[in-house]
């Protein structure tokens, strides 16, 4: 077990008219509002979607998975493969009982059955139009049209073709006033384009919420999960940490993580952004979460046309419409100090989009290591999140110029170990770019007293986090 936790608390910060306003967003511990989620997978063109599922499912209890829908995409043009979800979710079935000892709130596997669907065995736009219909694109609409005004988050992992059948239907049959509504619903994220139907979409349906990495995955934001950067340690993308942490000795659901082949779930950042850690907005992209950071704008247009050999060997069309994507962080990171304060910057900064998920690794690597111990461990065998708390009321006013504190105290963990605590300013995600004074202060300190509230010269808005 471990005996140092890590907790990041999230402050967001305004200054209005020289005032500003602190608010922590704390993790909801019995997630009663969670979010609505549906998978579109080429599982089995790659083995990284078989070890996405694996980590989605301990995660099953945070989001609401209505859809797990078996898709083709340009590594997997005519086969879809139901069969491998459901032998995913069987293993779930042998370990969920445990689970429950963790957490409530995780589905039957029997449920989670319910949900498994499947597109066509087509590629890309052949799988849109008149008389394409499959099981998948159906019940896209039929969640779209439950009595919920919740959000749908599709969670893109292999080719789109599916979900664009979906809307081809809704606006072919439905009222202007209906198809607005369901539309409205959706939140999209693909990683990457992979078949023709994602340009499509997005020109077709300009008021779609989209996120997604144009061009060449090797410059898409979501390769950062399995990137190995120099400079800093990669462990906790190890074949060797994948084994022991999540492979061995964790039951059937970690018999079915299989080896990397290619690169490490590359499609976990799509849905990353719904864990109920406490972190993020995840309608508003552009603050930062574990599934990375990205500014809505109309990229340019890409210039290496080879690399959409992704969509099919499609002719090229730049982007018609500001679509959530690529943007930069700059990044020191954090390390142990042998003696006196326990943590100092690193003496590496790095500033790309990668940056903006893997700045937050370790920490979701470590929950999912903790998650998979929970599919066989006791609760007082294993490790279990902290439950992060305020000394202060979550909203409070400070002038421009004026100094003020921030109290952690009343944060507890539930194994009972000790704790590390970092705050820290995240410059890109506010419009005041320039650091807020700690006076000198550890940032490892629980309560923080004597911070510098930024002086303010005239009548802008600020925001800061």
């Amino acid at each position: 077990m471990n005996t140092l936790r890590n907790i990041r608390i999230y402050i967001k910060h305004a200054v209005l008219l020289f005032i500003a306003i602190f608010t922590i967003e704390t993790v909801a511990q019995n997630y009663q509002s969670k979010h609505r989620l549906v998978v579109l997978t080429d599982i089995e063109g790659d083995p990284d979607d078989s070890q996405t599922l694996v980590r989605l499912l301990l995660y099953s209890n945070q989001i609401e998975i209505e859809g797990l829908i078996a898709t083709t995409s340009i590594h997997q043009k005519t086969r879809v493969a139901p069969e491998s979800i459901h032998k995913i979710i069987d293993a779930y079935g042998n370990v969920q009982p445990n689970l429950l000892k963790h957490e409530l709130g995780f589905p039957s596997a029997e449920k989670l059955t319910g949900m498994v669907k499947q597109g066509l065995p087509v590629f890309g736009m052949e799988g849109v139009g008149e008389g394409k219909d499959s099981e998948g694109s159906q019940w896209i609409i039929k969640i779209l049209e439950k009595d919920d005004e919740r959000p749908v988050w599709v969670s893109v992992w292999g080719g789109t073709n599916t979900l664009a059948h979906a809307l081809w239907k809704i606006k072919e049959t439905k009222s202007k006033i209906e198809a607005k509504k369901l539309i409205s619903k959706l939140r999209i994220y693909t990683i990457s384009d992979q078949d023709d139907t994602g340009i499509w979409i997005r020109k077709n349906f300009p008021e779609l919420f989209y996120i997604v990495s144009i061009g060449h995955y090797e410059d898409a934001t979501w390769k950062a999960i399995n990137s190995v950067v120099e400079g800093i340690n990669n462990d906790v993308i190890s074949n060797e940490w994948l084994a022991e942490n999540i492979q061995q000795g964790n039951g059937a659901l970690g018999v079915e993580y299989p080896d990397v082949a290619y690169g490490m779930e590359g499609d976990t950042p799509s849905w990353l952004m719904l864990v109920q850690n406490g972190l993020n907005n995840e309608a508003i992209p552009n603050w930062g979460s574990w599934g990375a950071r990205y500014e809505f704008y109309n990229p340019e247009p890409f210039k290496e046309p080879l690399f959409y050999i992704f969509r099919g060997g499609a002719e090229y069309e730049p982007e018609s419409r500001s679509i959530w994507t690529n943007v930069n962080d700059t990044f020191t990171p954090r390390i142990p100090n042998a003696y006196g304060v326990v943590m100092q910057k690193d003496t590496l900064t790095v500033t790309n989009n990668h940056v903006t998920l893997w700045r937050w690794r370790d920490d979701f690597q470590n929950d999912f290591a903790a998650r998979m111990s929970w599919c066989t461990g006791l609760f007082e065998e294993v490790n279990h999140p902290p439950v992060p708390a305020l000394g202060h009321p979550e909203n409070f006013t400070v002038k421009s110029g004026e100094t003020f504190s921030l109290d952690a105290s009343g944060t507890t963990d539930p194994d009972g170990d000790s704790l590390t605590y970092w705050w820290f300013q995240y410059l890109e995600v506010g419009s005041y770019n320039k650091p807020i004074s700690f006076c000198m202060l550890s940032e490892n300190l629980y309560n923080i007293h004597t911070i510098v509230a930024p002086t303010v010269e005239n009548q802008k808005r600020l925001i800061l986090f």
